[in-house]
């Protein structure tokens, strides 16, 4: 099987008046661009911490440090929430072009047991 299916489908109906391609490349391209935006957002969350530490020392009872924890905390929220959902894409994304490769397959072994006539008589 080729790495570019070509399959001819126009408007209305036509055939061979348009081509529609899809090949595995960018599914696979985009899935691990998700993949290291994973493993990139891992270390944020200790970055955030060294970056914080010692930020309490001596401020004593200061109201923008609650202010401070509290964006800190949604920073790290949307940090974690980041890495799983490119973490599932990644998966989704592999699992698409298997079914691309599958229904490929199905189409091809469709038309393999058809008969056409063709020069010299029919295939």
């Amino acid at each position: 099987m080729s790495a570019e299916p070509r399959v001819s489908a126009g408007s209305g109906g036509e055939v061979g008046t348009g081509d529609l391609r899809h090949s595995r490349g960018p599914w696979l391209r985009a899935a691990g661009g998700a993949d290291q935006l994973v493993t990139l957002l891992g270390p944020v969350k200790g970055e955030l911490e060294v970056a914080h530490q010692g930020v309490t020392a001596g401020a004593g009872a200061l109201s923008a440090l609650a202010e401070l924890a509290a964006v800190r905390a949604s920073w790290e929220r949307r940090i974690q929430d980041a890495r799983q959902e490119c973490g599932s894409l990644g998966g989704k994304m592999r699992a698409v072009v298997q079914v691309q490769a599958q229904a490929n397959e199905a189409v091809k072994s469709g038309f393999d047991g058809v008969r056409t006539p063709g020069v010299g008589g029919v295939r």
